[in-house]
């Protein structure tokens, strides 16, 4: 068994290819710690979301603090905390914080593939 606290403290800058605007990054359950999922929290600050993407796994978020929006090609969920979202594989999305927010969701995936796709 193993414990971890979600701590914003925690989370370091993330500047990935994925990512537009200021993110954090905090790993709760990483490569190595479980054979098959990941867990992350991400805080997007004030307006940064990230990019275009599909993943070949589900990926659910979970929403903790702010407001954000989570959006494929057919709509766009305005979201808070206690919000859960299921995005399917293959499904086109992207995901951040509204303008004048910060957002922070915990993504929790399978291992699979990660296709940025502008």
């Amino acid at each position: 068994m193993k414990l971890v606290r979600q701590d914003l403290a925690a989370a370091v800058a993330d500047q990935g290819p994925i990512f537009v605007g200021d993110v954090l990054r905090q790993n709760l359950v990483a490569e190595g710690d479980a054979d098959s999922l990941r867990v992350t929290a991400v805080t997007f600050q004030d307006g940064a979301r990230n990019r275009w993407h599909h993943h070949s796994t589900e990926q659910v978020l979970v929403v903790t603090a702010g407001r954000g929006i989570v959006a494929t090609d057919e709509e766009e969920l305005r979201v808070s905390p206690g919000d859960v979202v299921l995005v399917r594989p293959g499904e086109r999305h992207w995901h951040g914080a509204e303008p004048g927010e910060d957002f922070t969701h915990l993504s929790i995936l399978l291992p699979g593939e990660l296709t940025i796709e502008d």
